[in-house]
């Protein structure tokens, strides 16, 4: 199991307080200002007002009182997500969350990127929010493949358009590969892999192919596939298989 991560690595490199109380595990980055907010931090005795403030591994941190918990152990996870949860840690229309759903014995977790409210499949859990960013980002080179049931009868320019890499509605979409499975004049099964899963990227390349999708199922997330996960279930990712990621904490 990994134990420190870059970020944690630097530790004469001055951070926000609220990634420093992050990565301790105590909430989100979001979460740890408004408690900064509330006044419930302290660095070495003074109660914060701002979350402007930088802190070495010097300074003293305090939570409501209590030291701060050193970085927690980097944890990788991949689960896999039903259609009806949205990928938040809370809803403010009140929709059941990917995070309720999970075992409570489980440290915080960080959603590794996001599938929106009706797409199911594979999803990465982990407990760092530097391992999520960096993962996240296109130039870490992580293709997403989906496995997609669209319903119409699609618009061979268009496809080869999506192959090639395309703009819709002023945003410009990298190209996707894009192989059709199985054709007709009602549902169409198809895999397209992305490597930048843009919001509701496939919904809207396809939809201008003239495809309505349907039901969408994420399949792999880099080197991470779904394999035979049963819906809602989670397994973390350990040994061999973290070797995946360490050259990216480098």
């Amino acid at each position: 199991m990994i134990t420190i991560m870059k970020e944690t690595l630097e530790k004469d490199k001055p951070e926000r307080i609220a990634k420093r109380i992050a990565a301790a595990g105590l909430c989100s980055r979001r979460d740890a200002e408004r408690w900064i907010a509330d006044g419930r931090v302290r660095v070495n005795g003074e109660i914060l007002t701002t979350p402007a403030r930088t802190v070495t591994r010097d300074d003293r941190i305090e939570v409501d009182g209590r030291p701060l918990p050193a970085a927690q152990t980097l944890r990788l996870f991949r689960y896999h997500k039903p259609p009806g949860l949205v990928t938040t840690a809370r809803d403010e229309q009140g929709r059941p969350t990917v995070f309720d759903s999970l075992p409570k014995r489980l440290p915080r977790l960080i959603s590794i990127g996001r599938l929106d409210l009706n797409t199911e499949g594979l999803l990465l859990l982990t407990t760092s929010g530097a391992l999520a960013r960096t993962l996240e980002h296109p130039k870490t080179g992580w293709k997403r493949t989906y496995s997609v049931r669209a319903y119409g009868t699609p618009d061979p320019k268009t496809i080869e358009k999506i192959r090639a890499g395309i703009t819709l509605e002023g945003i410009r979409y990298a190209p996707a590969d894009l192989v059709f499975e199985t054709e007709g004049n009602r549902n169409n099964w198809l895999e397209i892999t992305l490597t930048e899963g843009k919001n509701r990227e496939v919904r809207k390349l396809l939809n201008a192919a003239g495809l309505q999708v349907n039901r969408l199922i994420r399949t792999s997330y880099g080197p991470y596939e779904l394999d035979r996960l049963v819906r809602n279930e989670i397994q973390e990712i350990k040994g061999d298989e973290l070797s995946y990621i360490l050259p990216l904490m480098e």
